[in-house]
């Protein structure tokens, strides 16, 4: 991306930084509450860019006068300092376009969603089953650190402890945007406690993060949609396990499938059903995007291959693995508390940087 180019789409995003801060003080802007706060949350998102294309602006322009003393100056020591001054001003630009090139980047609109959580027990029965729980409890604490909620609307709980299905709501500040690149199958390397001859045994849990889809990104025909209910199944007491508080819907055109239990309230429940409804159907879509993306470059974002194995957890040697980015960390008993920010960041530098890769192939 040469120097023109940069200055080209920054005076691009600084056009655009302008236009919205003068929308920001419209009043018809500020009775709007959405689409002031979406308006306020482009303003602080360009505010990054804008600084560097002040600093990138400055560095230009000194390098630019430093060159002209060096064409008019004829005193030796000045134009030393000429020189000098051009080569400290060139080795502080070429860092900051790199910088500049990953925060032009467009950002993948979806990531400011919330996000639906699906975690299944693979392959290893009842250690399978086990592992999803851990899983889960990895994810509850990660959300936990980001204050974010998490909100579980069903689950199957193993024989032997864990969940054999678990699906959640996930709320917060940019949700899918990091949780994204949890999807796919996940390994764990390990001696079962039913295990008597100290052998390391192989499961597997599958995990798929859907960006929550809102009423306005996707309209569903009622007469589409089959409604049951009946009776909640599960630990939760009485009041669950005997009135009709369960909504299961099906989806006709599509054969899709939603049901919500855990709430004792079948309106709650239904309301549930139906976001998670909206969210698959939406994600039937947004699959195509993902393998569209996936066929022009490679991704780290799950395409929806449940086979997909993208990290694996070996308690022996107390590491995990990313397979993805061939990242290797020895801190197994922190991921597994919840603390999986280091792995999450690693794969936004390496999708980015193939981002980056694309959008320079194309210029």
């Amino acid at each position: 991306m040469k120097e023109n180019m940069i200055l080209n789409k920054l005076k691009g995003v600084k056009k655009r930084y302008e236009e919205v801060e003068k929308l920001l003080s419209e009043p018809s802007v500020t009775a709007d509450m959405d689409k002031y706060i979406k308006l306020n949350k482009e303003y602080k998102d360009l505010e990054p860019v804008i600084q560097a294309y002040d600093k990138y602006l400055e560095i230009i322009n000194g390098i630019e006068d430093a060159k002209e003393m060096l064409d008019t100056e004829n005193d030796g020591e000045m134009r030393d300092m000429g020189k000098l001054e051009v080569e400290e001003l060139e080795a502080k630009k070429e860092p900051l376009e790199e910088i500049i090139k990953f925060l032009l980047i467009p950002k993948d609109p979806e990531d400011e969603k919330n996000a639906v959580l699906e975690i299944r027990a693979g392959s290893g029965g009842d250690e399978a089953s086990i592992f999803a729980g851990e899983l889960f409890r990895m994810y509850t604490k990660f959300c936990e650190s980001k204050n974010w909620s998490i909100d579980v609307t069903r689950s199957t709980e193993g024989t032997q402890g864990g969940f054999k299905e678990i699906v959640a709501n996930v709320s917060g500040d940019g949700v899918y945007g990091v949780l994204k690149y949890e999807s796919g199958v996940h390994r764990v390397q390990r001696v079962p406690q039913t295990e008597t001859q100290g052998r390391v045994h192989t499961s597997a849990a599958s995990v798929a993060v859907l960006p929550e889809a809102e009423e306005v990104d996707i309209e569903i025909n009622p007469a589409d949609i089959k409604r049951d209910e009946f009776c909640s199944s599960g630990p939760g007491g009485q009041s669950v396990n005997t009135t009709y508080s369960a909504i299961r819907l099906t989806h006709k055109p599509t054969g899709t499938v939603v049901t919500c239990q855990d709430e004792k309230s079948k309106l709650k429940n239904l309301n549930a059903a139906m976001k998670e409804l909206r969210t698959r159907l939406y994600n039937l879509e947004h699959q195509k995007y993902l393998d569209d993306i996936a066929s022009k470059r490679k991704t780290i974002v799950s395409t929806g291959d449940r086979s997909a194995k993208i990290r694996t957890y070996n308690f022996p040697q107390a590491r995990v693995t990313d397979h993805r980015i061939n990242l290797t960390l020895y801190n197994l008993p922190e991921i597994m508390n919840g603390n999986l920010m280091e792995i999450i960041e690693k794969l936004n530098m390496a999708e980015n940087a193939e981002r980056l890769k694309s959008e320079t192939n194309q210029e």
